[in-house]
């Protein structure tokens, strides 16, 4: 039996199945807010001035939409102006994570520039993060039918071998069809990203990636997202602040020299 387009066999438009949602919105605990505006400014009392810095929004396994804690690893340079990652780093923090905890995102301040939009480097750094996350964080999310032009259909023992001549894809059953949808299960995934300033503002977007399991078709969206706030009974205490000191002073390392290449509107 030969089909010369699933138009001839459906109706109507491509069949989707929506499976499950991605975030449209960022949920972040107080603490771990709190923890990241209390970073930047214990940036500027160590170093007397302020740098861009990075980090890692951190989930739970069981629940990676919720933002619970900031990681900070080592940041590689810190200027006034830029601050840049890379895939090897972003593996290594998420080694040094116990196995409950993942990474779903990054956030990083603009320190006292006022710069309060992405600039052309951020992007490039979502790039990566979303690079490395989405492949821990990926979700079927929809079946979508696949349009096929000229699909054949066998049927076992009852084909020779010039039918598998014909036709742009061929299907084979066990039994005679007269009707087929083929369906692919498309994954989902999606990267926080936060900007933050000394003077407390903050915005921030959800980066997405859907690729089609068949197809291999990937498509890459972002949208500005609400932050929201949620109480999680834990403040950030004497205890978590000597040790934020020393992660600072471990793992950010302020520029002597700053580089003539700065991010795009930053200068």
């Amino acid at each position: 039996m030969r089909i010369r387009s699933l138009s001839d066999i459906r109706t109507g438009e491509i069949l989707e199945v929506k499976l499950q949602d991605l975030p449209d919105d960022i949920y972040m605990t107080e603490y771990a807010f709190e923890k990241a505006f209390k970073i930047s400014q214990m940036i500027r009392s160590i170093f007397d001035r302020s740098f861009e810095w990075y980090g890692f929004t951190i989930a739970k396994r069981d629940n990676p939409e919720l933002i619970v804690d900031i990681g900070l690893p080592v940041n590689e340079q810190n200027v006034q102006y830029y601050a840049s990652i890379n895939p090897q780093m972003i593996a290594e923090f998420q080694q040094s994570l116990d196995v409950n905890h993942i990474i779903n995102g990054w956030i990083h301040s603009h320190g006292d520039l006022g710069y309060k939009q992405f600039s052309d480097t951020d992007e490039k750094n979502q790039i990566t993060v979303l690079d490395y996350v989405s492949s821990v964080l990926r979700k079927p999310v929809a079946k979508r039918e696949i349009p096929i032009r000229e699909l054949f259909i066998l049927t076992e023992g009852r084909y020779e071998r010039k039918d598998l001549e014909k036709g742009s894809v061929t299907l084979i059953t066990d039994i005679p069809v007269s009707r087929a949808r083929i369906m692919e299960t498309v994954y989902g995934s999606f990267s926080y990203s936060i900007l933050i300033g000394d003077e407390g503002w903050h915005i921030q977007q959800i980066h997405y990636k859907m690729r089609g399991i068949l197809s291999g078709q990937i498509h890459i969206e972002k949208r500005d997202a609400e932050l929201v706030r949620v109480r999680a009974g834990i403040t950030i205490g004497e205890k978590d602040i000597e040790e934020l000191g020393r992660l600072i002073r471990e793992r950010v390392n302020p520029a002597i020299i700053i580089p003539e290449r700065f991010e795009k509107g930053c200068t």
